[in-house]
Formats: C-alpha cells, structure tokens, sequence
C-alpha cells in the first residue's frame, strides 16, 4: 500500500503538509491532501467528507497533523468502516488541550477556535480499537502559538503537551526535539512518519 492521506491543522491550508508530503514521495508514497475548514463546521461533516475521499483513493494510510488527527480518528471509529492502512498522528491533542481551552477563556478565543473549540476542551477518541496500527509524533520544544498567553504546564510542543497526544492502543509513540507547526517541516519528522507507514513502528535509530 502505496497511497497516503494528509489531513491539516485548524486555520491553515492544505498546502502546509505538502513538504511532508514531498518527502513521502521520495520514500515511495503517492501522497493525497484532504482540506477542511475545521472551525467552521462540526467534525463529523469533516470526517463525512474525508470518508468519502478515502473510498475513492481506496486503502490508504492515513497521517493528521493536530486537530487533522481527530478528523482522522472520527472518519475511522465511526460506521460504515472505511478501509485503511496504517495511521500516523503528529502532535494530536487526542486528550483535549490545555492551550486551546485557555485560549477559550480570552475575547474572541471561541470565535476562533469555532466549531472546534469542544475538542481542544474534552478531546477526541482516545482509544483505538481498530487492527491496523496507529502512532504518534509528540514534540518536546515549546515553541508554538500556544504560548501567547503565558507557558504550557509540563512537557509540550508549544500548543499539545505530552500527555494529551496519548493514545490508548497506540502501537508506538516517538517523542522528537521539534515545535507543533515545525513537525510539519522537520526531515526528521518525515523520516519516523515514512519509517511507521512502511514497518508499522517507529525508527529507534533516526538519522
């Protein structure tokens, strides 16, 4: 299974994932990217329409980037079953977000977040249940937007902390030196991506 689908943040385009997207190319896989207006409509619309595409491309491998990532989950736990190969989250608050639920609390804060704001709040679906295996890329350098308002408690990327990328179920977890928006660009990052999507684990000995 060649065919990966890529799945973006809140409030950015999908062009941001297409240097991750180039460098899954170079390791052999045909990358498609799923865009959403994720504050503008409730997720279950998003992961309706991500479903969708899925069917069309056919068996995929999946990776979401943040809230990309519960866009993901959503489109995979909920019935009719879609097909899937192995899924990657990069820096998904599966467990709600500190960040995000303190932005809430500013003028203007839930306007932003919009449709979104309840799953920065309470998170996702943290567990996974289904065969194929799922990673996660967690960052451990606290630069991000989630900082504007003051520091994040205990280890984070600047907007997810540690704990709240933890899935129950998970096959694997690598924790990487990098920012919530740089994974995006980090050689690194795609490396350990392209590593899980072919062996289902991450490298333990990364370039």
């Amino acid at each position: 299974m060649h065919d990966v689908i890529l799945v973006h943040g809140l409030w950015v385009p999908g062009v941001v994932m297409q240097p991750l997207a180039a460098r899954l190319g170079r390791a052999g896989f045909r990358c498609h990217t799923f865009s959403y207006l994720g504050a503008l409509r409730p997720l279950a619309v998003h992961a309706e329409r991500l479903a969708r595409l899925a069917r069309e491309v056919g068996p995929a491998h999946f990776v979401g980037h943040s809230l990309g990532g519960l866009v993901i989950l959503e489109a995979l736990n909920r019935p009719p079953p879609v097909a899937a190969g192995r899924v990657v989250l990069l820096g998904t608050p599966v467990r709600g977000c500190y960040a995000g639920r303190r932005l809430a609390r500013y003028p203007g804060g839930r306007w932003f977040l919009g449709e979104s704001e309840q799953l920065w709040r309470e998170g996702g679906a943290a567990r996974w249940a289904r065969p194929e295996a799922l990673g996660v890329v967690a960052g451990t350098l606290p630069l991000g937007l989630g900082r504007l308002f003051g520091p994040l408690p205990g280890v984070n990327d600047g907007v997810v902390g540690l704990d709240e990328t933890e899935v129950d179920g998970m096959a694997d977890r690598v924790v990487l030196p990098t920012g919530h928006s740089a994974m995006l660009i980090s050689a690194r990052v795609a490396a350990q991506v392209a590593a899980f999507l072919s062996d289902g684990k991450f490298s333990k000995n990364p370039a």
